[in-house]
């Protein structure tokens, strides 16, 4: 009997952009996490990705679908539950609607998947948490790109936020922004990409109307080159005009064309603030000594005065002593010639 055929598993990469395009949501945080809720005993681990403001859970690391997924929206707060400390971290997710349980192998897992939690859906970095440096600048990037996100929401919302819908007319998926568009345009994308080219060299930006997109690129093969691409909105659909026109479901698909097609040569454009923050951070806490323009200099002692020399009044401005030296001068004066005088008899011959 033949052995049944085995399905080769998908590369990361793959597996990575079939999660994007299924979720249409940017990823801030992955790792493992136990979930328990109201209706069962036990604790269930899974594979956890944070997209966005919603969590997705997969059965494993290689599993392109996810099994379930939590939307955090309607948090409103975080409870810390301190069980045995073989357990790790544990915490309880209230939500509007119910309450949800989530343990962690270690604490620092648990606060890190805490912060992330509350960064994105109170749009605020928290401060209740302890978290290294490099931690902390993490969650400020991804705060920083959550409410670009949601201001493209907000702005645009037909345009940022496209619906599939199943057979029966439910919504099915909700499509948000890649992450290299911006709502620039055509020349401040193309200084964009010039001034920051370690970054990406793609841009999805608005079209010349409100309702079509267009993608700039740069590219550098004999010199650098630019090339604009206009991006139809089909309402089910966009197409590419190229001289045969190419239609995708999603932008994030539109994006995703240009990449393959040029085997990742093109590389979306976004915008790297970590390295920024940390060289700013690690120069705020570095020792006050490595700090050029605090650096403490040794102060100079001032210049010793001298001592003003002691100056001997005349005489003739004291007349009290000038008397006493006149008067004590001439008694030494007797003195002597009397001593001498008595020299001179005690010599002379009987």
């Amino acid at each position: 009997m033949a052995e049944p055929v085995k399905i080769p598993e998908p590369a990361p990469r793959r597996i990575f952009q079939e999660r994007q395009r299924i979720t249409a949501l940017p990823l801030y945080f992955e790792g493992f996490l136990s979930i328990r809720r109201a209706q069962h005993q036990d604790f269930e681990q899974y594979w956890t990705e944070l997209r966005g403001t919603t969590l997705f859970f997969y059965s494993d690391k290689k599993t392109p679908t996810y099994l379930e997924k939590l939307e955090l929206t309607n948090l409103t707060s975080v409870v810390n539950v301190y069980p045995d400390e073989k357990c790790g971290a544990q915490f309880i997710l209230m939500l509007r609607n119910e309450k949800v349980e989530l343990k962690v192998e270690d604490y620092d897992s648990g606060e890190e998947w805490k912060g992330f939690i509350l960064t994105v859906t109170q749009l605020s970095v928290p401060v209740c948490i302890s978290l290294l440096p490099g931690q902390l600048i993490k969650l400020h990037d991804v705060l920083e790109k959550e409410k670009k996100r949601r201001t493209a929401m907000e702005e645009s919302p037909s345009a940022s936020l496209s619906t599939e819908e199943t057979n029966n007319g439910d919504v099915n998926i909700l499509s948000t922004m890649p992450e290299c568009f911006y709502a620039v345009s055509r020349q401040k994308a193309i200084e964009m990409l010039e001034k920051n080219p370690s970054w990406g060299n793609l841009i999805l930006r608005p079209g010349s109307d409100s309702k079509n997109y267009s993608v700039t690129i740069r590219q550098v093969i004999d010199g650098p080159c630019i090339k604009h691409y206009r991006v139809m909105n089909m309402g089910k659909g966009y197409t590419i005009e190229l001289a045969r026109p190419v239609i995708r479901p999603s932008l994030h698909d539109v994006i995703g064309y240009f990449v393959n097609q040029t085997q990742g040569s093109l590389k979306p454009f976004v915008t790297h603030t970590y390295d920024n923050k940390l060289a700013e951070l690690s120069l705020e806490h570095a020792p006050r000594e490595m700090h050029p323009a605090i650096v403490s200099q040794p102060r100079a002692k001032p210049p010793r005065s001298r001592m003003p020399e002691k100056e001997t009044a005349p005489l003739q401005q004291y007349p009290v002593a000038r008397y006493v030296h006149e008067t004590r001068g001439k008694e030494m004066k007797e003195r002597v010639k009397r001593q001498a005088a008595d020299r001179q008899r005690a010599n002379q011959p009987l």
